[in-house]
């Protein structure tokens, strides 16, 4: 059997048309999987979120079955009871956990949604939720000891990447990155797994840190700045990482390289809660004088028929009688209310009145079951090219700056995937179609496992 058998290289935000196409070229790994294999861009989970998406893409189940719509979600039916949610919120078994049922021998590194560590077959280091290594974060608990022998100063994400330190942050970004390829190496060679998995953070916050002054397209790109070919550098760096990792496997070890969603440039955001006063959704007691979130001023509940939260997407909820603490929506006005925001919500423009292209989901229509306490409706604004800001007091509806510190990018819906098997290569063959959804489904029948038949994905032909 070749060491390993499969392994995933998880690049969290891998913009498809930096690798595909404007730096090809630069990325010789990359370029040579993709000639030898499959590749093509990857529709990402809505929201297409790191968390939930990573989860949905290793259960092979959406954000609904999952029962979370964000990195934040509602704990309770409280009106600011938004909370993180960990690992411990998946309660499907993920790819590798089949693999080790079925004697594989895995091995899971830095996966989004797998704080805190749990018992696989094999060893798992946690996430970037993990708060630091002082706490448990690997299974067996004696690897975490083992890590910090090899690197006492190891990292679970860069800390505060939105800040203007940006000479600091590009620096934690390349010393993230070669931990966790790092870290990769060592465990292939010392414990010869069937199956390893490693997901770099770094794409995704250089991304956040980076893009003004890579991109014209930007509102306030920033020509001529010292950090201009920050994220091409970064990019042809992680090429050469992945190459690195693969020349200590066998000549035979399949290798996937995905990523969850994409990047494009940040245009601006729409303060969804001040649309929500406007419009006499949302009401206030008092209005405050500088922008502050949601759950630091006084709302009147009792008037107040919908609020909303912030993030990449917007998350409409509706106060509903009997469901919130003080409902005023009646269950029979539900379904007009959803109907009324979801068509005066799609006429919203840009600041220069150009049509938005606004996106409105159901989460019943989108998702194969609802569990947990879903947004009523999710929101994407241009494809996600504009944030959601949840803040009030901003007293104008479009703001140009995330109201959770200094941000250059957004997310966006594709991500990409590249698969090679040198046992079957497919000579550059373009997948169309594919979905976050179609990994788990296609990697258990490609490895003679069976899946569960409420999978939501589909078999690809790699």
């Amino acid at each position: 059997m070749p060491t390993p058998r499969l392994i995933i290289i998880g690049l969290d935000c891998m913009e498809p048309s930096l690798v595909f196409d404007r730096w090809r070229e630069d990325l010789p790994n990359l370029q040579r999987l993709m000639a030898q294999g499959s590749y093509g861009r990857f529709e990402s989970s809505i929201p297409a979120i790191t968390v939930p998406a990573w989860s949905c893409m290793m259960t092979g189940r959406d954000p609904g079955e999952l029962g979370i719509y964000g990195f934040r979600n509602r704990r309770d039916r409280g009106y600011h009871s938004m909370g993180i949610s960990d690992g411990s919120a998946v309660k499907f078994p993920r790819l590798w956990d089949w693999l080790g049922d079925a004697g594989w021998q895995v091995a899971a590194l830095g996966v989004p949604g797998t704080s805190p560590p749990y018992p696989v077959n094999g060893s798992l280091v946690s996430c970037f939720l993990t708060p630091s290594t002082e706490v448990p974060f690997t299974h067996p608990p004696e690897l975490g000891d083992q890590i910090r022998n090899w690197m006492p100063d190891f990292m679970m994400d860069v800390p505060n990447f939105r800040s203007d330190d940006k000479a600091r942050i590009l620096d934690n970004l390349f010393k993230l990155c070669d931990q966790r390829f790092t870290l990769a190496e060592k465990l292939i060679a010392q414990d010869q797994p069937d199956f390893l998995m490693l997901v770099d953070m770094g794409v995704d916050r250089i991304h956040h840190a980076f893009w003004k002054p890579m991109d014209p397209r930007h509102p306030q790109y920033e020509p001529d700045s010292p950090f201009a070919n920050a994220i091409h550098d970064y990019y042809v760096h992680v090429d050469q990482r992945i190459g690195e990792l693969l020349r200590v496997c066998d000549d035979d070890t399949a290798v996937l390289v995905v990523s969850d969603h994409g990047a494009q440039p940040l245009m601006g955001g729409i303060c969804i809660n001040e649309w929500l006063i406007k419009n006499g959704y949302l009401t206030l007691n008092e209005f405050p004088p500088e922008p502050v979130p949601l759950n630091e001023v006084s709302v009147d509940w009792s008037q107040t028929k919908v609020w909303g939260a912030g993030g990449y997407y917007a998350r409409i909820f509706l106060n509903v009688k009997g469901r919130e603490p003080e409902g005023t929506v009646a269950m029979t006005d539900y379904e007009p209310l959803r109907e009324e925001l979801t068509a005066k919500l799609s006429q919203l423009t840009t600041p220069t009145g150009d049509p938005l292209n606004v996106k409105v989901f159901r989460p019943q229509e989108i998702y194969q079951k609802v569990r947990g306490r879903a947004p009523d409706l999710i929101v994407y604004f241009d494809d996600l090219a504009w944030r959601s800001v949840g803040s009030v007091g901003t007293g104008d509806l479009y703001t140009v700056e995330n109201d959770t510190g200094p941000d250059d990018a957004n997310h966006a819906p594709f991500g990409l995937m590249i698969f090679h098997d040198p046992r079957s290569p497919q000579h550059g063959q373009v997948l169309e179609g594919a979905q976050l959804y179609d990994i788990v489904p296609t990697l258990l029948h490609r490895y003679g496992l069976e899946a569960p038949k409420d999978l939501r994905g589909k078999i690809l032909n790699l």
